[in-house]
């Protein structure tokens, strides 16, 4: 990725080759994605922008960490609509204010964003299974868009996650495994299983690209 520079640190200022399969810092810090937006300038302009008939989060692939051979994911992700919305601009005492409805992502969230990269990345590393915990919108998105594109996934809940939740990432074939505990200890759970098996790792503020799909 030309348009890439690094993963680096948050904390520490470490940097990474920014693979595919990349997590956190050695110190346990974040890490945030830098472009090279020297080289995007030479790749993206407002003409061919404009000029696009993609209409989802991909049109803008010159500004995502993906490699130029990554195919777009298959749901359409993004493009959602902004309606203008006076009487709350009025409100809340600005001039002129905007809202963009996400509901209409394939499964009505805006973690689908972070889930379509998550699943592009994923393709790129080679893996064939993505896992994450999560007790809501991040799981049945990652469910929805990794069947999709034929991935299998592996989503740890908390037992009092809500069953309409379990039975949404079920319908989409997820494999969900229900942990007795809080949900600091299902995130455990999951990255434990994630490090033994070898699982492309979904889990937020673990995964650096995800931020970048959002």
């Amino acid at each position: 990725m030309k348009h890439v520079k690094y993963g680096q640190c948050v904390k520490c200022g470490r940097t990474y080759s920014a693979a595919p399969d990349l997590t956190t810092c050695e110190c346990g810090g974040i890490l945030d994605i830098v472009y090279d937006y020297e080289y995007i300038k030479t790749r993206l302009t407002k003409e061919k922008l404009a000029a696009r008939q993609e209409r989802s989060m991909w049109r803008y692939r010159e500004l995502l960490p993906i490699a130029d051979s990554t195919k777009p994911t298959p749901l359409r992700v993004g493009w959602s609509p902004l309606y203008e919305e006076p009487r709350l601009a009025e409100i809340l005492g600005l001039k002129r204010l905007w809202v963009k409805d996400d509901g209409q992502n394939p499964t009505a969230s805006l973690k689908d964003r972070a889930s379509a990269m998550a699943v592009a990345k994923a393709r790129e590393a080679g893996a064939e299974v993505i896992a994450c915990s999560s007790t809501g919108n991040a799981a049945s998105s990652l469910a929805g868009n990794a069947a999709a594109a034929g991935l299998a996934t592996y989503i740890f809940v908390p037992s009092r996650a809500p069953k309409g939740k379990v039975a949404q990432l079920m319908t989409f074939g997820a494999t969900v495994v229900s942990v007795q505990g809080s949900y600091e200890e299902t995130f455990e759970l999951s990255k434990q299983a994630i490090d033994r098996w070898g699982w492309y790792n979904r889990n937020a503020a673990i995964n650096p690209y995800l931020s970048e799909g959002k």
